[in-house]
C-alpha cells in the first residue's frame, strides 16, 4: 500500500503536528485500538464457524412497558 518513504514523511509529518509529547499517547491509543479490533474479528471469526462463546446463551428475561402506562416524573 505505501512504501517506506511515504510512511517516513506521514511519521514526519504527525510528529510535526502532534508534537513529540504527545507522541507516546497517540502509539498507546493505537495499540489499544488495534487489540480491541484483533479480539472483535477473533469473536466474529469463532461465531462465523459456530464455537460457542461465552456470550452465547445468556437469557434475559423482562417485560414490555407501553409508554403510555408509565407514571409521570416528579
Amino acid at each position: 500500500m505505501f512504501g517506506l518513504s511515504e510512511l517516513a514523511v506521514i511519521l514526519v509529518v504527525v510528529i510535526v503536528i502532534l508534537g513529540i509529547k504527545k507522541l507516546p499517547e497517540l502509539t498507546r491509543s493505537a495499540g489499544k485500538a488495534a487489540r480491541i479490533f484483533k479480539s472483535e474479528a477473533k469473536a466474529l471469526k469463532e461465531q462465523d464457524s459456530g464455537t460457542p462463546t461465552t456470550s452465547e446463551g445468556s437469557v434475559v428475561s423482562g417485560s414490555v412497558v407501553d409508554g403510555a402506562q408509565r407514571s409521570p416524573r416528579a
